[in-house]
Formats: structure tokens, sequence, C-alpha cells
């Protein structure tokens, strides 16, 4: 993790100290990103889930002691809206979700654009020569950085039909939408060292996969991947940072995600 992304990190604790003092001012120099769906009712996951999400009120209103009271419960299958796939999604004893380190979570972040190839085939993979020509224009992607894939498909949230290419209760056999390439993922893993990949569409293997050869991949190798962002036309190709904080369900193969990129102001 870089030493000034630590520090930055770590100045939260100056938040703590008084409340009557105003931010520290390494975060002052960011813009800050929301690149996360929120989860409500219209909140999308994979068409075969035999639940979506749930939100139930427990009480709210003013109490019997005279202020005000207000709770809910909350029920959620892990793979939906803006959420973390955990190696052991696709990858037998590999890391549950409580059990990737911290640091994975906060990394330098890469963006590769292609929204226009994407908007001509709804089942567009990211190739080998795209991440190439994406380094010839932006140097070469760090080790240890996150490579987030902007497909423009967020537009479409939360409409599943153009979101998933399809609407079909219960059915998945024919999905449309576009994601990351094997040879692409593998190279960014091998040759470049990538600890995260995510994307902005429904899934980090394309609609008409039937393999899941991407999964299967990063989950061999011990990278998480993030699903549905939103948000990525507010980062730059390079420079910017991500913090991609997941719920830390023990045994978890995902959870739901916080993400937020902090980019550099000029």
């Amino acid at each position: 993790m870089p030493k000034k992304f630590l520090i930055l990190v770590f100045s939260i604790v100056g938040f703590l100290s008084a409340c009557d003092e105003k931010p520290d001012p390494g975060f002052a120099d960011y813009r800050m990103v929301d690149l996360s769906h929120p989860y409500n009712g219209e909140t999308l996951y994979w068409p075969t889930s035999p639940s979506v999400f749930d939100h139930e009120e427990l009480s709210y209103g003013e109490t019997v002691g005279g202020y005000f009271y207000s709770a809910y419960s909350l029920a959620t299958p892990e793979h939906g809206g803006t959420h973390i796939d955990a190696p052991i999604h696709f990858g037998k004893g590999k890391q549950t979700v409580d059990q990737i380190p911290i640091e994975t979570f906060f990394l330098k972040a890469f963006v590769i654009d292609v929204r226009e190839k994407a908007q001509a085939n709804p089942d567009y993979r990211l190739t080998l020569a795209d991440v190439l020509e994406f380094e010839a224009e932006n140097g070469q992607i760090e080790n240890g950085a996150a490579v987030l894939l902007f497909t423009g498909w967020s537009e479409f949230w939360p409409e599943a039909l153009s979101y998933l290419g399809d609407d079909t209760p219960g059915e998945a056999s024919n999905l449309h939408f576009p994601s990351f390439g094997e040879e692409a993922v593998r190279f960014l893993i091998k040759e470049r060292g990538v600890k995260m990949i995510g994307l902005d569409s429904a899934s980090i293997d394309y609609g008409p996969s039937t393999d899941f050869i991407v999964h299967r991949i990063v989950a061999e190798n011990s990278v998480p991947g993030l699903e549905n962002l939103t948000g990525l036309e507010n980062l730059p190709p390079r420079g910017a940072l991500i913090i991609a904080l997941p719920m830390k369900i023990e045994g978890g193969s995902g959870a739901p995600v916080r993400v937020v990129g902090l980019v550099k102001k000029r």
C-alpha cells in the first residue's frame, strides 16, 4: 500500500480529536466519489436469486420516554447491488470475506474505458489489446493496484431488462452485458500483479458466460471482484485511490460494499 495513502487513511484519527476542528487538510485535497448504488427495493440481484433486499421497519416514532427512535431488520443475499466477490465464491478453500487482508481494500485505481465498444456490442469482453492500448496512453498499470472496467452500464440501473439483457424471473440463460475477458484478466494478474478488479455491470464475467472463467481465475489467485459499481465516469484513467470496505461477514462468499473513490484536486 502506498505510504502517502496510509498517511491519508490514518489521518481519520484527526477527525475524532475535536469536533470543532476542521477536517484534516490531507482529505481536503481530495474529491470523494461515491461508486456504490444504494440498497433498496429496486436493487438488482442475479436472476436466479431466491430472495432480494428486505428492509423491515421494527420501530419508528416517538417513544413513551418522549424521544424519537427508529430501527429496522435487514436481509439480503450476498451477491446483489454493489458488492464484493470473495475468492471463495468460485474457489474452494479460498479466502472468505472476513479473511481478505484489510490492505486489499485500499488501492490505487486504473480505469479502462470501453464504453464505445460495449455500446456497439453488449457482450463485449475486455481484451489484452485493450489493456496494452490503455497502457500506451496512460502508462503501465502498477503492481498491487485495482483495475476498474468502465462499460457505461450503470446508466441502465435499476432497469433489469436493459442492465441484464433479460428480465425473465428465475432465468439466467439469456443475459447480455459487457465485462472482462479471460486473456486480459490473466495478464493483469500474472504480469501486472493486480490485487482487485471491478466494473459497473452485473458480473466480472460477461452476460452469456456459462463457464465463469474470470470468476475462476480471480478466485484461484485470491483476487476479489467488485460488481455493480457506478460513477466511474468521475475517476481519471489513473491517479485515483479507492476504498472498498465490505460488510465483514464471517465465512461469507461476498458482501455488500461501500466503494469510495478519492481523486486529487488540481
